[in-house]
């Protein structure tokens, strides 16, 4: 059961997604599993997964934290690396009124909005 639950949030980060992302730009740090943490930009979200800059190399399947300003860490999984970027399916689905916020404080013209 675990194992459709999580395929089902990979499958929302694809392509085909159950929400829209929206383009912004937050300040946060990323941790692979097994690795230190290192910052990061998270440069789209919605509520199925993040793309965000990520200079070393990370693996499709691997599990990683997202921090981001005033929240505590969301466990995602890796679908895609290219060009120092990465693409992630969050573990479980972002609660639309988390997601609202966040998109309230950093949306419109990328600008900073301290919590």
């Amino acid at each position: 059961m675990s194992y459709q639950t999580q395929d089902r949030y990979m499958l929302a980060a694809q392509e085909d997604r159950c929400a829209p992302r929206t383009k912004l730009t937050i300040p946060g740090s990323l941790r692979a599993s097994g690795g230190r943490a290192f910052q990061t930009v998270v440069h789209d979200l919605s509520i199925s997964g993040f793309s965000a800059a990520a200079i070393n190399r990370m693996h499709e399947g691997q599990m990683c934290w997202l921090s981001l300003p005033g929240l505590e860490s969301l466990q995602a999984q890796v679908v895609w690396w290219e060009n120092c970027m990465v693409g992630c399916a969050f573990s479980e689905l972002l609660s639309p009124i988390v997601h609202d916020n966040i998109l309230a404080r950093y949306s419109g013209a990328g600008n900073y909005r301290p919590y």
